[in-house]
């Protein structure tokens, strides 16, 4: 089904050449020659678009932003504003808009920002189709003391400005942590834009963070905005922020102190208007000592810090969760035997939430009666509720204890992303223990086994 876009210029020529370029791409395309044409068009229409210029006689673009968005609050609304007048395009945004372009603007950036403005159309249609389960697997959810103090701190400052810094093991809801203050903030009605470091080529990071102009390297064909800039007037959520590569820490930096990014090429900075939340599993501070983090930048992400405690500290949590799990992925049919709650409680969840959500997912696709028993527990879960049994079963034929205790310090490593400071802090041993028995026995993380 084609798309309708409503473009509002009182410029006839630019209205032709929007028109024809959008029809071009196969949407449906209808044209107003004002602000006051173009509110009765869109009442008649209903398009899925709207571009409209600011500056016209009249009913201008900020009148035909607010009314549009006042009748159709799903509706994307793109601004058309004079080249230079960046003032035009941040006022709009702060009502509302989704993007803007600059005048004179080519057609591949056009094409752009109406892809991107129905991408965002789309994602929102789909939010509004979810069901109330479907909605609360984005709820932080949890009554435990260590939750609750997370919640507390979340409430105070998630409407300010300030960094926050998430902390914790993978899988403890970092991003839903990050995703609340955004929604409890005064910036709730903008983006949210995630980005993980660690996902992102090297050679790529700098671009997708901060942008880049037409030429200024090869295969640059045309100015490209970063995650800065698209976050505009809502919340950039950076996750994996301590793999964040060290020459472009400064570049971060300057973007917090001096509230400009440096896109890749270009000769003026561009001002922001983002708030910046960020996350990581690792201990920044050992980063800091072991010199691959900047001390100044740890220090400036970490205005508001939260750590997020893991599951195996929350175990009253974990009936709530899977209740929740069990009830967004199997309805009201699936029922959970009390031997089963009791086995979810005694695991240890080295993968956390996360863990514990695929599990569930996992039980209630192959399971063979809606009533899931111990019995339907992968082996692993029901062996960690067996605690009379001790922690390492070992088998009949004996075990060679240098063995055991290379296996131990290798779990200890994989169970925290094999950051050192944080496996030495678990086995309770000092890092240089840690670091020697690495060495007896041959230990090499994945990213050095990876250069050999």
């Amino acid at each position: 089904m084609k798309k309708t876009i409503l473009v509002i210029d009182d410029d006839a020529s630019l209205r032709r050449v929007l028109e024809f370029t959008l029809q071009d791409e196969g949407y449906d395309v209808i044209t107003a020659a004002s602000g006051e044409e173009g509110l009765e068009r869109f009442a008649r229409e209903k398009p899925a678009i709207v571009i409209t210029d600011v500056r016209m006689p009249g009913i201008d673009g900020y009148q035909v932003l607010k009314s549009v968005k006042a009748r159709s609050p799903s509706t994307v609304v793109i601004i058309l504003t004079a080249f230079g007048v960046l003032e035009e395009a941040v006022e709009a945004m702060k009502q509302g808009a989704h993007d803007y372009l600059t005048k004179p603007f080519d057609r591949q950036t056009l094409k752009t920002a109406v892809g991107r403005a129905l991408a965002t159309s789309a994602r929102r249609d789909r939010a509004d189709s979810l069901s109330s389960a479907e909605r609360k697997v984005k709820v932080l959810l949890g009554e435990s003391p260590a939750v609750k103090r997370v919640l507390a701190v979340v409430e105070r400052v998630a409407d300010t400005e300030a960094t926050v810094l998430i902390t914790g093991e993978s899988g403890t809801g970092k991003e839903l942590v990050a995703n609340r203050l955004h929604e409890m903030s005064s910036r709730r009605d903008g983006p949210f834009v995630a980005v993980n470091c660690a996902a992102i080529a090297r050679e790529l990071l700098e671009s997708e963070l901060f942008g880049h102009v037409k030429g200024a390297f090869t295969g640059a064909v045309r100015d490209k905005q970063g995650k800065f800039q698209t976050a505009r007037g809502g919340t950039l959520f950076l996750d994996e922020i301590g793999e964040l590569p060290y020459e472009l820490q400064p570049k971060l930096l300057r973007a917090l102190q001096e509230r400009v990014v440096d896109p890749v090429g270009a000769t003026q900075p561009v001002r922001l208007d983002v708030r910046l939340v960020a996350a990581t599993n690792r201990d920044l501070e050992s980063a800091v000592a072991e010199g691959t983090f900047r001390q100044d930048l740890f220090y400036r992400l970490s205005v508001i810090p939260i750590e997020m405690p893991p599951l195996r500290e929350c175990r009253e949590d974990i009936p709530l969760l899977a209740r929740h799990f069990f009830a967004l992925y199997g309805g009201s049919s699936v029922i959970l035997a009390d031997d089963a709650m009791e086995a979810l409680c005694a695991y240890d969840w080295p993968g956390n939430v996360r863990e514990l959500e695929n599990t569930i997912e996992r039980l209630v696709i192959v399971r063979n009666a809606d009533r899931i028993t111990a019995g339907d527990l992968p082996e692993k879960i029901r062996a960690g509720g067996q605690s009379s049994q001790g922690i390492v079963q070992l088998p009949p034929e004996g075990y060679p204890l240098e063995k055991l205790e290379r296996d131990i310090v290798i779990q200890a490593l994989e169970r925290n992303n094999w950051n050192q400071t944080a496996a030495a802090r678990f086995l309770s041993i000092p890092r240089h223990v840690l670091i020697y028995r690495m060495e007896k026995y041959g230990i090499i993380p994945p990213t050095k086994k990876s250069d050999l």
